[in-house]
């Protein structure tokens, strides 16, 4: 059994480690059913395209680093997640407070870049 995320802080070490241990149902865990992730090609939503997303990111090897977390914001039973990775981009998450107490992710914005000072 996969451990759940009894905090949204859980859910970004949890990411990296399962990636890194090519966990693609452990990655899936992580997200509500009808979660929703971004990647190149368009949004992955629900379980199905969820894991398909992940077997693809999954199949080169990459290997992950946990970056610096930025704190959790709350508001009621969603919180937002968010990670400065070390080549500068950054993350965006918005979990939910599961019925059990538990914490998943709805939406998932991987990284994306500033834009530049003006």
């Amino acid at each position: 059994m996969t451990e759940p995320a009894t905090s949204p802080d859980d859910l970004g070490r949890f990411f990296v480690a399962r990636a890194n241990a090519r966990d693609v149902e452990g990655l899936v865990a992580l997200y509500e059913p009808d979660g929703v992730f971004a990647t190149p090609a368009g949004p992955a939503t629900g379980a199905d395209q969820l894991r398909a997303a992940f077997e693809q990111m999954l199949a080169d090897g990459p290997t992950f680093t946990p970056g610096q977390p930025q704190p959790t914001l709350y508001a009621g039973e969603l919180a937002l997640t968010s990670t400065r990775l070390d080549d500068g981009s950054v993350t965006a998450e918005v979990a939910r407070r599961q019925p059990d107490g538990t914490w998943r992710w709805v939406l998932d914005q991987p990284r994306f870049v500033a834009p530049p000072a003006t």
